[in-house]
């Protein structure tokens, strides 16, 4: 829900013309507030990009918002943001953060599974051409649209999911756990 304070360009009080109308909404909930004009958010400046995974780390997702703000200005600009916004998630998991593709490789190795793999390759590879020479198109709106979307689900399976089992799978009954931990060792 949404507290609005309206006028219009002209110092008018808003007459029901939206040719010149300004708004600021205030959210009842979280106290933010958003500028728009004819009908058109300007503030905060998201782009088109979906709002960014609640799990993901803070580090990431200011990165993820700054290439969310930039999306329409700047799709090249966007692309190579979220290619280091996995580079920073790939810290985040435990690697050195130093080299994405070894970053990449060692997560493979220690059971990352392709679907996953292949989402951060995707980044990788697509930002790396928006800043250098590529064969990758990344001035195509639905591209780097579909950046934003992997590097969600990307955090949804690496963070959310295993939270989600773990804080389930920690309820069960001490002697059940006990149970799978004695089968699993032998």
């Amino acid at each position: 829900m949404q507290n609005w304070w309206e006028t219009s360009w002209n110092g008018n009080r808003y007459q029901g013309t939206a040719s010149n109308q300004i708004k600021v909404g205030t959210c009842q909930h979280c106290e933010k507030n958003t500028v728009w004009i004819v009908n058109k958010m300007y503030y905060p400046d998201n782009g088109n990009a979906p709002f960014p995974n609640p799990d993901m780390p803070i580090a990431v997702k200011a990165i993820y918002q700054e290439a969310a703000s930039i999306q329409q200005k700047s799709p090249r600009g966007a692309a190579a943001l979220l290619r280091l916004a996995i580079q920073l998630l790939c810290k985040e998991l435990g690697e050195p953060g130093k080299n994405i593709n070894s970053d990449i490789a060692n997560l493979v190795k220690k059971g990352l599974p392709p679907i996953v793999q292949q989402s951060l390759d995707i980044l990788r590879v697509t930002g790396n051409d928006a800043v250098h020479p590529g064969q990758i198109d990344t001035e195509d709106p639905d591209v780097v649209a579909n950046l934003f979307k992997l590097l969600n689900l990307v955090v949804d399976y690496m963070i959310t999911l295993p939270n989600q089992v773990s804080g389930i799978y920690n309820t069960l009954p001490t002697d059940k756990l006990d149970g799978i931990k004695g089968r699993d060792k032998g």
